[in-house]
């Protein structure tokens, strides 16, 4: 006869290789039950987009099997509760996760685009803010151009923004609330006010995770928002060209300073190599090479992922279909493994004590 005892003794020698204890320890394992040789449990992810989920799932099994009993008939439902160590403060949003880079054009707001899309296809709750007022990308990106959120009033009688929602995501950009066509001339204190309404005055409901898309630089829009929320962590965005590094260098260093004292959750290097259709095992890096990873290095911060220079990117988002949901296209694969390792990174920020 199976014992509940012999279960959790076996899956002790589980350790999830991102926080260094075990599954049991880690209060992971619920829903035990044991029928004669039949055993069922659920196993409680941080995050449903945790890439070591297969392997933690055979692990549990494998270690049932050896150290319990070879004829145990195992049933493993992998299952996920994602982390948090906000303050109260934007109720219901459990983290908040900025995308930054020193300059524009280094593909950020492709980077937060996908990042999203790819967290909200492993089953997370996701928002995302475009916090770049004056050159807000969002709306095009996801197709609602001319879109305007609608306003609601609360219990309490107080007016509340309705996000835009597509393909899963709940949106906010201050491109719904401006003509397209005209510049947005407006002085520090407006943007301010305007960002913090974007956080504050929306009905989000419950995320895991809400995504800001920064403007370029270290302007007035990046002290009010890590000097006003509680921001879980940083994702830095760069190309390889030393030009960039220099101004992701000041990102990062913003992000350390003092005053700020914001997490990074690592580097996104964007552009890295250009590969021809016509030559698709070829690799030609035009703009320097393993420059984010330099950076990464230099910091002690994770390095999340390269994303090649390549048409069918820039032509999804023009198009308002970002390249992440379509199954056939290989970059698609590569935006998410930069989700899953975001998730992770998020996921060992939160369990730091």
């Amino acid at each position: 006869m199976i014992s509940s005892e012999q279960i959790f003794n076996a899956l002790r020698y589980v350790e999830d290789p991102d926080l260094k204890k075990d599954l049991v320890t880690l209060n992971m394992i619920e829903d035990l039950k044991i029928d004669g040789n039949k055993v069922s449990f659920t196993v409680v992810l941080t995050t449903p987009a945790c890439p070591m989920k297969d392997m933690l799932e055979n692990a549990c099994r494998n270690a049932i099997l050896h150290f319990v009993s070879k004829e145990a008939e195992i049933s493993i439902n992998m299952s996920s509760r994602v982390t948090s160590r906000l303050e109260p403060g934007l109720t219901g949003i459990k983290n908040i996760i900025v995308v930054a880079s020193g300059k524009g054009g280094v593909g950020k707001s492709t980077v937060a685009v996908n990042l999203a899309l790819g967290l909200a296809k492993k089953g997370a709750k996701v928002g995302l803010i475009d916090a770049d007022i004056y050159g807000p990308s969002i709306p095009i990106m996801f197709g609602v151009e001319g879109e305007r959120p609608h306003a609601s009033q609360n219990a309490e009688g107080k007016t509340r923004i309705e996000p835009i929602e597509k393909y899963g995501i709940k949106l906010l950009s201050i491109g719904f609330f401006t003509d397209p066509n005209q510049p947005v001339p407006w002085r520090g204190p407006m943007v301010s006010t305007a960002v913090k309404q974007l956080f504050n005055d929306a009905d989000w409901g419950e995320l895991d995770y809400m995504i800001v898309d920064l403007p370029p630089g270290t302007g007035d829009i990046h002290i009010t928002i890590t000097q006003g929320f509680p921001i879980t962590g940083a994702v830095i965005v760069t190309t390889p060209q030393n030009v960039a590094l220099a101004d992701a260098r000041k990102g990062v260093g913003m992000f350390l300073m003092d005053s700020i004292n914001i997490p990074l959750l690592g580097v996104v290097e964007n552009m890295s190599y250009f590969t021809p259709a016509e030559l698709p095992e070829n690799k030609y890096y035009i703009f320097g090479k393993n420059g984010g990873q330099t950076l990464a290095q230099q910091y002690g911060i994770a390095f999340l992922g390269e994303i090649p220079l390549v048409k069918s990117i820039s032509d999804a988002g023009d198009v308002g279909k970002p390249v992440i949901l379509d199954e056939n296209d290989i970059m698609g694969e590569a935006f998410m493994q930069i989700a899953e390792r975001v998730a992770q990174q998020v996921a060992i920020q939160n369990a730091v004590k």
